[in-house]
C-alpha cells in the first residue's frame, strides 16, 4: 500500500459519539500523519482542528432557506456551512488525501484541493430525511444537488451497506465499496442465559424520529420473565422536541415496568457493557430510505458483544439474521409482531443464538473493514 504523508479527515460530527469517524481515524493512523476538522474531539495523540458547532443569526437562517427555495445551492452552502471560515482555519497546509464523511463536508473536501479525495458517505443523502415535509422543501433538491456535482469529482468512495450503494452508483455513477459500521474484535463469551428472565437491551439516540417507543411496547406484550435496558444518547444541543422525547420515553417506561432509561455509555465501551445481556432488540419503521435500509453500529455491537438480536424486517440486518441464525425478525415493523416471536423462546433457543453470534463474530468487525477502507487509498480504487 502506497504511504500517505498528510492526511485530513472531515466530519461535521462530536467525535465522543461518532463510532464511524473514530475507527476511521485510528485506521488512517496506521499509515499516514492525521489532521481532523470536527466539532470536538477526545484524543490528543492527533491534530484535531476544532470548528465547534455550525451558528447562524436568524437572518442567515433566513438567507439560506430562500436561497434554498431559489436552488442558489453553492450561496446556501457557503452560509449554511460557514465555508470560508473553514478555509481559514486549513489555510496554508496542505495534505495528500482528504476523507469527507458525510456530502456536507465533500464541497470543502475539494476546495482544499488535495491530491486524492475518498468520500464516506453514511447514509443515502438525497433522501436523508424524506419522511419531514421541512427537509423534503429545503435540503431533498439541495443534497442531490451536492451528490450530482461532486460525486463525480471524488477518487474513492465507501458507504455502510449495499443497498445504500447500490442507489449511489445508480443515480450518481460511482459505485462504493461497502464498510460497515461493525466495531473492533471483542474476545468475550456469551454470558449465562437464565432459565425464567431474557434480558433485551437496546442503545442509541434518543430521536423521535426511530419510534423508540414501539420497542417499550414489544415488553407491555410479554409476560414477566422479558425486562429491557435502554441506553440512550440525547446530544447536548438537542432542541426542544428531542429533550421532551428523552422525557416522554422515562414515563413511558415508569408505565410499563421492566424497563429502565439509563445514561449512554462511550462507543469503545458499548460491546463489553452489553455482553451481560441476553438479546439485542432494535426495531425501527420503516418511514425513509435510510431506515427502511440501515445497518447500524448497534446490530454489530450485538454480535460482538455476543447477543442473539430481536429484529424487524429490515433487508440487511434481516439477511444477516436469518443466514447465521442469530435471532429473530418479526413480520412486519409491529410491537405485536415482534412480541409473537419473543414469546416462544426458551434458555436453549437464546444459547443458540449467542453461540452463533461468537462464531459470526471473527468475521463481521472493524479488522476487516480496516483492510478495505485503507485499500481506497491506492491509487488503482
Amino acid at each position: 500500500m502506497e504511504r500517505r504523508s498528510n492526511t485530513l479527515i472531515l466530519a461535521f460530527s462530536d467525535l465522543t459519539s461518532d463510532a464511524r469517524v473514530l475507527r476511521q481515524i485510528n485506521w488512517v493512523a496506521t499509515i499516514t500523519r492525521v489532521s481532523v476538522l470536527c466539532y470536538n474531539g477526545p484524543d490528543k495523540q492527533f491534530n484535531i482542528i476544532p470548528i465547534g458547532r455550525f451558528s447562524r443569526s436568524f437572518q442567515q437562517r433566513v438567507r439560506s432557506a430562500i436561497l434554498l427555495l431559489m436552488g442558489k445551492n453553492e450561496s446556501a452552502y457557503q452560509i449554511l456551512y460557514d465555508k470560508e471560515r473553514l478555509l481559514k482555519l486549513t489555510q496554508g497546509r496542505t495534505w495528500d488525501v482528504v476523507v469527507a464523511n458525510d456530502i456536507e463536508t465533500l464541497p470543502l473536501a475539494i476546495s482544499l484541493r488535495p491530491a486524492r479525495i475518498i468520500f464516506d458517505a453514511h447514509e443515502y443523502a438525497p433522501r436523508h430525511f424524506e419522511d419531514k415535509f421541512w427537509w423534503r422543501l429545503f435540503f431533498q433538491r439541495f443534497n442531490h444537488y451536492l451528490c450530482q456535482t461532486y460525486i463525480p469529482k471524488v477518487d474513492a468512495m465507501a458507504t455502510v451497506g449495499e443497498r445504500i450503494a447500490e442507489e449511489y452508483q445508480k443515480n450518481f455513477g460511482k459505485q462504493p465499496v461497502v464498510i460497515t459500521n461493525a466495531p473492533s474484535y471483542h474476545g468475550l463469551h456469551p454470558s449465562p442465559v437464565q432459565p425464567h428472565r431474557i434480558r433485551l437491551v437496546h442503545h442509541g439516540g434518543a430521536n423521535w424520529s426511530r419510534q423508540l417507543e414501539i420497542m417499550m411496547d414489544v415488553i407491555a406484550l410479554l409476560d414477566e420473565r422479558f425486562t429491557l435496558d435502554m441506553f440512550l444518547l440525547s446530544p447536548p444541543n438537542a432542541n426542544r422536541k428531542t429533550k421532551s422525547y428523552l422525557e416522554f420515553l422515562k414515563r413511558r417506561a415508569k408505565e410499563i415496568g421492566r424497563i429502565q432509561i439509563l445514561p449512554p455509555v462511550a462507543p469503545n465501551e458499548i460491546v463489553a457493557k452489553i455482553n451481560e445481556y441476553d438479546m439485542g432488540i432494535f426495531l425501527i419503521p420503516p418511514v425513509n430510505f435510510n431506515y427502511a435500509n440501515t445497518l447500524p453500529n448497534k446490530f454489530f455491537d450485538f454480535i460482538q458483544a455476543r447477543l442473539g438480536v430481536a429484529i424487524g424486517p429490515t433487508p440487511e440486518m434481516a439477511d444477516i439474521t436469518k443466514k447465521h441464525q442469530i435471532g429473530i425478525v418479526s413480520d412486519d415493523f409491529s410491537a405485536a409482531s415482534l412480541a409473537n416471536k419473543l414469546r416462544g423462546l426458551d434458555k436453549e433457543q437464546i444459547e443458540n443464538f449467542k453461540r452463533n453470534s461468537d462464531d459470526l463474530s471473527g468475521l463481521l468487525n472493524a479488522e476487516e473493514n480496516k483492510k478495505r477502507f485503507l485499500g481506497l487509498f491506492n491509487e488503482n480504487t
